[in-house]
């Protein structure tokens, strides 16, 4: 009986104290509004087929800054640009890593890449190395030919089509590979230019299609650690398949390269990158390993090929749904062009219709319609929410570019809104205007935005310059699919087939 007050004590001490914890340490503001989760799988019932689309609606009943819990994962959606603006700008230092998943894991190289590295000295090193030997403007300017004769090649293909139509995604894959691959690692990805069926182009275009699907999935095994080695939707075994299908392709690049030495190719990011494993290496990230370099190639040659292409093939086929604006595109062009020759980058700055068109199909059709997910390092408030650590972050950039706050008309393909004078006079794509940001915004942008603004501008430019477009298989402008896919990026359900018509002089197919 002597122990009863001592236990009755204890336990009451015990008590005081988790009380007094829980008053200290608790949040002082709520969570955001959302859903509310079911048992074990949470709000990951609520996705749906276009996670995109359904989160967008659900942000228009609980709010542009909402909460979800995804299995055991706390996640908020921006889905407003103030709200963006307050994580990617105000908050920013504390939402630059990104969380754990299957993807990065399994097919990055288990986060060894650019995109889903961990924010600190590594990441940064990688940044640097890109920036500056791919993306800097000096490295823009010096590879500005490479570019445009891969686009005269992809001209001159799709001048000798003949009747059969052409699948415009695939060529413009090619293209872009090609222009990136004689960048990065000194050569041709693909073919010889000729226009003839290139099966290994098929083949990579499907496995980065199919990356781009397998990354679009909301794994159960990420939110649901418990479940994770039961592999419910086979996830992880098809990107652990991929996985070894890229590795090869990249590998036999990096062994072709140190085999060949700098001695016999010009000095490509990939002699740089191998140069950079022997040397001193980077002052604050240390040496580069093998991982590292092809987890590098990786990025470039998947994110950087799958979303320019997707991009011109949604600006052509909104092109060809209104033709006042592609006629009015196409005087533009020819004023400032002729019909003597090809489209140059040096043309770009003076095409302000175009420029407009490309900001309004970003706006319309955002490469990547939910941004790459982010981590909140520490707790933190946001409006008047707590956001507790190890919150997953997604910004739905699709539904802010469509937020009729902002937006008048904002469902309809209209240039006209940033033309000088026009409402969005002076709205650009590069991260300043959270209404409008394909690319994100802060510490982790798209690393090549710079590239892909320029590249999409010159592809859809001379597209539109150097042919007349009929749609394949009897289908009308009126009634072109205009459906989504699901994956991490923006494609079309189906695939845009055109008949085209060379419109300018002969020889200039033939340069």
């Amino acid at each position: 009986m002597a122990l009863l007050p001592l236990i009755l004590g204890a336990v009451t001490t015990l008590v005081f104290v988790y009380s007094l914890l829980y008053f200290l340490l608790r949040p002082g503001k709520p969570l955001p509004p959302g859903p509310k989760p079911w048992p074990l799988v949470g709000n990951l019932i609520h996705l749906g087929p276009v996670p995109h689309h359904s989160i967008a609606k659900l942000a228009r009943e609980y709010g542009p800054l909402m909460h979800l819990k995804l299995g055991f994962v706390n996640v908020v959606v921006a889905a407003s640009a103030s709200v963006a603006a307050q994580f990617l700008k105000v908050h920013d230092a504390n939402f630059s890593s990104r969380p754990p998943n299957s993807g990065a894991k399994h097919v990055a190289y288990n986060y060894h890449d650019l995109v889903f590295a961990p924010y600190g000295a590594r990441w940064r090193m990688l940044r640097k190395i890109t920036s500056l030997h791919l993306f800097s403007g000096k490295a823009m300017e010096d590879f500005r030919e490479i570019r445009q004769e891969e686009v005269k090649l992809m001209t001159r293909a799709i001048s000798s089509a003949g009747r059969e139509p052409v699948r415009i995604g695939q060529l413009l894959s090619v293209c872009v590979t090609n222009a990136l691959g004689r960048v990065a690692i000194g050569r041709r990805v693909f073919g010889d230019g000729s226009g003839k069926e290139d099966a290994k182009a098929e083949e990579f275009k499907s496995m980065v299609q199919e990356l781009m699907v397998l990354a679009g999935v909301f794994n159960m095994g990420d939110f649901v650690p418990a479940l994770a080695w039961l592999d419910l939707q086979g996830v992880e075994a098809k990107m652990k398949k991929l996985h070894k299908r890229f590795d090869a392709f990249l590998s036999a690049i990096v062994e072709e390269h140190k085999v060949a030495g700098s001695e016999e190719r010009h000095i490509d990011l990939l002699t740089t990158l191998i140069s950079l494993m022997d040397g001193a290496g980077d002052e604050e990230g240390g040496k580069l390993t093998e991982t590292e370099i092809k987890a590098l190639l990786l990025n470039m040659f998947t994110a950087g090929t799958d979303t320019t292409s997707s991009t011109v093939e949604w600006a052509i086929a909104e092109l060809i749904r209104h033709p006042d604006i592609l006629s009015r595109v196409r005087d533009e062009l020819d004023t400032v062009v002729g019909r003597d020759r090809l489209v140059s980058e040096l043309d770009l700055p003076g095409l302000t219709y175009l420029q407009a068109v490309i900001r309004e199909n970003f706006r319309l059709h955002p490469s990547t319609p939910l941004s790459l997910p982010r981590i909140a390092a520490e707790r933190c408030e946001i409006n008047g929410y707590h956001i507790p650590k190890g919150t997953t972050l997604l910004v739905n950039v699709w539904a802010i570019a469509r937020d009729p706050d902002v937006w008048s008309e904002p469902l309809v393909f209209r240039p006209e809104r940033f033309l000088p004078g026009g409402e969005k006079d002076g709205v650009d794509v590069k991260g300043g205007d959270y209404e409008l940001i394909p690319f994100g915004a802060g510490r982790r942008i798209c690393a090549g935005m710079s590239l892909g603004i320029r590249m999409v501008h010159l592809l859809t430019s001379t597209l539109v310059h150097a042919f007349d477009w009929e749609l394949a298989e009897g289908q009308t402008a009126e009634k072109l699919n205009m459906d989504e896919a699901y994956g991490l990026t923006l494609q079309r359900a189906a695939p845009l087939l055109v008949h085209p018509r060379p419109r300018l002089q002969p020889h200039v197919y033939n340069a």
